[in-house]
């Protein structure tokens, strides 16, 4: 359970606000092809189960393929002819370790960072594509397996809301706690982008959202998922390292305190680093997700 004093919109995150950033319905969206999620029919032809043409038989052609009613119709051999399938398959990342759970704007990090993923996610399931999820707070990851629809994005919206919320308790009582009894480092994300190249297949997309130093450690096994796959980094950046205040601040950390300003974070270093393992970098400014 969340503590009453951090059941606020921007610190808690609910379900409800990330199935409230469901885009509205569009005509003419893509169904899948067949029963895999994520499948979708491409315009070229293939193996796939949507029907592209029928036509003459030509040599070379598979008479497995052959149309009963065109043949006996017109009496000549006649193929089906189908769309390859193509997959649309999506992996969402968030990051709700404890150095996400702060903010200074309207809201938390990992919050902004989790409706950026969900409307991803809602983009995904609209064009027809399947949707799966990663979360990792200060414990062991959840994970969902691919899905289609709105309602597998309302699951994806659950479990975020409930990670979530395990993390900012977790967080909370570890803030009560006496300096002598402060928990370990967080754990790293290598081990949790190796569990996500077993949800993403190739060709998939996969996102992920965090801060910039939640990637110490983490660039073998960023380059590992990058293979074949299509990843995007959606760094969270919260006001104090776009726009810091100009005033001296005081710092305590319950023994000392100390006084000091704070720098504009330049993440161009980082980003190059990891476009060069492959991967698509974004930053997520205060102003991206309100």
């Amino acid at each position: 359970m969340v503590a009453a004093a951090l059941d606020h919109p921007g610190l808690r995150l609910t379900a409800a606000e990330l199935v409230a950033l469901r885009p509205p319905a569009r005509a003419g969206r893509e169904t899948p092809a067949s029963r895999r999620p994520g499948a979708l029919a491409s315009r070229a032809p293939g193996q796939g189960m949507d029907l592209r043409e029928i036509r003459a038989f030509a040599q070379g052609d598979d008479l497995r393929r052959l149309d009963p009613s065109a043949t006996a119709r017109t009496g000549q051999l006649h193929v089906r002819s189908f769309h390859d399938d193509r997959d649309d398959s999506t992996l969402l990342i968030a990051d709700f370790r404890p150095a996400m759970l702060w903010g200074t704007g309207t809201a938390l990090r990992s919050v902004r960072g989790a409706r950026a993923l969900a409307r991803i996610g809602w983009q995904g399931v609209a064009r027809g594509g399947s949707v799966a999820l990663v979360a990792v707070g200060d414990g062991p990851p959840a994970l969902l397996a691919a899905g289609t629809g709105a309602a597998q994005m309302q699951a994806v919206a659950a479990a975020l809301a409930r990670v979530h919320d395990a993390a900012l308790a977790r967080a909370a009582q570890a803030a009560g706690r006496s300096s002598g009894q402060a928990s370990g480092p967080a754990q790293g994300l290598a081990p949790v982008l190796a569990q996500a190249r077993r949800l993403a297949p190739p060709g998939a997309q996969v996102h992920l959202a965090t801060g910039p130093e939640g990637l110490e450690g983490a660039d073998a096994a960023l380059a590992r998922l990058a293979r074949g796959r299509r990843v995007s980094l959606h760094l969270i950046l919260d006001p104090a390292e776009t726009a810091p205040p100009a005033a001296g601040l005081a710092v305590h950390d319950g023994r000392a305190a100390r006084h000091g300003r704070l720098c504009a974070h330049d993440p161009l270093p980082l980003m190059a680093r990891l476009r060069g393992l492959g991967l698509r970098v974004a930053t997520v400014l205060p102003d991206d997700t309100g």
